[in-house]
């Protein structure tokens, strides 16, 4: 008996198998899932009553999404001890149950009612025939290389020998999807039908005579395009695919090089071979650092985050009706629109009616965009839009039952602000603060109830920033904080939850980043060694270039706040007096006034200063990229332990999903807290310990991390 997979016999003699994980809205592959499919092809194989099968799912929309991530994980958290070749064998299993399916002797058609994702495609391409369903969010598609892997059930080897080599790296190095009239196009599938008849279309090509072997296991099979490494094209494709795999990954994805080794070895042998060959560089992978971080990161946390994993249990859900947006500029404009695609009501407010109307205008031209890129109609962008309504009147505000405020950083400004708004909004409604830096306790004491005043803030541009950052003040309720965890469900972002304090974690560490550079180019050494050294780590842009698109003006008003702030605990940094200089002496304010760490000629490409090495002269002895990038990334970690020690951060996952997400820390490690876990918390400690010496109190251990080097701990148990 099955209970993934329910199977059924008509009177033709063809086997329906079902797929249809129980509790779940997607079919996802797990360990019991490849039991049961293992099971069933032994079966189908020795019934002779039986002439074929077609493999569908249960799911509406959703055919099969991939691997079970969390089993995945599972996998490489019980990897350490293992001898080699039971690794092995646990990465080959899918690969031999898919392999024994497509040789069993009886045809196999697959009925792809939904997205095939990863694991899913790979099944239906194990099958003899392959019908897809002609809907619009029908996708097919292979995103392991988002998590560190590759496919690992014959998707290298089958998708090249269906639709060419060249053709399928794209689709393997990339992640990137198809849909229907692509994969009909190149030969992923052999027919597009409506989805409610896609397994009578299969079950039609059974019974018409379906041959019950695949393409590249019969006679004088050959590659479309080309194989074999004397072929022109070939070597020519593999030359081309080393160089741009190198660009984009910058060595530190191994993945993507283990995806081109398996297609350039597998597709000139046979299948057999090809598959064995597969399975040992996906082995390879789970043994590594880079898949298992990932996917912990960047998926199952991620995900976990999403539902709810911060929410208090005891809330009812508080889902939002009517936003009250309190400024209009880059940042209001912003989350006005998430907000309104989210069909939420909003109400824009701002000083003068001028600001507001633009601030809408930002999303009207969003809008306008997508109905141009056919990705919307012009019907349904009018609707969003409608929800929208700009105003310089508080009264506007009434029946609000949640607040963001982004207005000027100044605590007398939002005081005012405040007061106005709760004297027209319901003793219920809930008021976020949208501000980077200012504490929230302290902005809370302008409020009639404490524990109804949160931290809500953005990462601009908000509609392509996926991270919300909520922040608890001293006397924050749980009530707020449920609240504010819904409004970033509705909007679809992912939140992370973090305690007061002044620049919260991600401002707070992010700019660590910024200003270990600037320590840096202070010492003499080379700009374009740091900025380099900061691209090649993985982190999402150079520290120079990401430092002018902050700004030069900002860092210096942030840095003068922050010494007024700690007074005589403030620690002075080389950094100081280099972006003192660039500011006031040198007016070079960063991107938006064309002059910054970089030059921005106009109509030209951006280009580092040349003027840095005449104000801050080279050093005669430059140091190794290793020290530099490592003295960009531990600076970061550093002051996340930090965080983390003062209970700014409450989990290792907010700390790795706000660094990732909120800052663009080098995805690859999985997080800063993940990466020093990699190195080893003793051997990181040892190596802050050495930095501290040379380069001052930035590396100083915090005891959190001293204690569990003393311990042999680590962040992630």
């Amino acid at each position: 008996m099955t209970e993934i997979i329910k199977h059924e016999l008509d009177q033709d003699g063809i086997a329906l198998l079902t797929i249809d994980l129980p509790g779940k809205s997607m079919n996802i592959i797990s360990a019991q899932l490849l039991d049961e499919l293992e099971e069933l092809v032994g079966r189908i194989a020795e019934n002779d009553d039986i002439k074929g099968a077609v493999i569908t799912s249960g799911k509406k929309g959703s055919f099969v999404a991939g691997a079970d991530l969390d089993m995945l994980l599972g996998m490489t958290d019980n990897i350490a001890g293992k001898p080699p070749e039971e690794i092995y064998a646990g990465a080959y299993r899918m690969n031999g149950i898919l392999r024994a399916m497509e040789t069993c002797g009886k045809p196999f058609a697959a009925a792809i009612n939904g997205l095939a994702l990863g694991g899913g495609l790979e099944i239906c391409l194990a099958c003899h025939y392959r019908v897809v369903g002609d809907h619009p969010k029908i996708t097919l598609g292979f995103p392991e290389v988002m998590v560190g892997l590759l496919p690992g059930a014959g998707g290298t080897q089958r998708l090249p020998r269906l639709m060419g080599v060249q053709p399928a790296l794209p689709f393997l190095l990339q992640g990137k999807n198809m849909n229907p009239k692509n994969a009909l196009a190149n030969n992923v599938v052999h027919e597009i039908a409506p989805v409610e008849d896609v397994v009578a279309k299969a079950k039609a090509w059974i019974l018409g005579g379906g041959k019950a072997v695949q393409p590249w296991d019969e006679k004088r099979f050959k590659v479309p395009g080309g194989q074999g490494a004397f072929n022109p094209g070939i070597s020519q494709t593999f030359m081309g695919a080393q160089a741009m795999v190198q660009k984009e990954t910058k060595g530190n994805y191994p993945a993507a090089v283990a995806i081109l080794a398996c297609v350039y070895e597998g597709h000139q042998l046979p299948m057999d071979t090809a598959i064995r060959i597969e399975s040992k560089y996906f082995a390879t992978l789970l043994m590594g650092d880079v898949a298992p971080n990932m996917i912990r990161t960047l998926f199952v946390n991620k995900q976990a985050a999403e539902k709810g994993i911060r929410r208090p249990k005891d809330v009812p859900p508080m889902k939002t009706k009517k936003l009250g947006m309190l400024g209009a500029g880059m940042m209001g404009a912003g989350i006005a629109f998430v907000s309104a695609m989210a069909g939420i009501e909003v109400i824009l407010l701002d000083r003068e009616m001028a600001f507001a109307e633009k601030g809408k205008a930002y999303s009207e031209g969003l809008l306008t965009k997508r109905v141009k890129r056919k990705k919307m109609t012009q019907e349904k962008a009018d609707g969003i839009l409608s929800l929208i309504t700009p105003t310089t009147d508080y009264a506007d505000l009434a029946g609000c039952d949640l607040i963001i405020e982004a207005v000027l950083e100044d605590v007398k400004v939002k005081a005012d602000v405040t007061a106005k708004v709760e004297a027209v909004v319901d003793e219920s409604c809930i008021y976020g603060s949208n501000t980077s830096t200012l504490p929230i306790t302290g902005l809370a004491k302008a409020s009639r109830d404490e524990s109804q005043f949160i931290g809500i803030h953005f990462f601009s541009p908000v509609d392509k920033m996926p991270l919300v950052e909520i922040i608890m003040g001293e006397k924050t309720g749980d009530v707020a904080l449920a609240k504010a965890l819904d409004y970033v469900a509705q909007i679809r972002k992912t939140p992370i939850v973090v305690n007061d304090s002044r620049g919260f974690y991600t401002s707070r560490c992010f700019g660590t980043y910024v200003t270990e550079a600037v320590n840096m180019l202070a010492e003499g050494i080379s700009p374009a060694l740091i900025e380099n050294c900061g691209v090649f780590s993985g982190m999402a842009v150079g520290p120079f270039a990401v430092g002018d698109e902050v700004s030069i003006e900002l860092s210096y008003h942030v840095g003068q706040a922050t010494k007024k702030g700690l007074g005589d605990a403030y620690v002075e940094q080389p950094a100081d007096a280099v972006i003192e200089k660039m500011y006031l002496e040198l007016d070079r304010k960063g991107k938006k006034n064309g002059k910054g760490w970089y030059d921005y000629p106009e109509g030209g490409t951006k280009h580092l200063w040349p003027g840095l090495a005449e104000h801050f002269p080279l050093a005669e002895n430059q140091p190794t990229a290793e020290e530099v990038t490592n003295r960009l990334l531990y600076r970061q970690a550093i002051e996340v332990i930090r965080c983390y020690e003062e209970g700014v951060l409450t989990a290792p996952e907010d700390a790795d999903i706000g660094a990732i997400f909120g800052w663009g820390f080098a995805p690859w490690t999985g997080g800063p807290l993940s990466m020093v876990d990699t190195i080893g918390v003793k051997k990181f400690t040892t190596e802050c310990d050495n930095l501290a010496q040379k380069y001052g109190a930035g590396f100083a251990v915090p005891n959190m991390l001293r204690d569990k080097a003393a311990k042999d701990e680590k962040f992630y148990v």
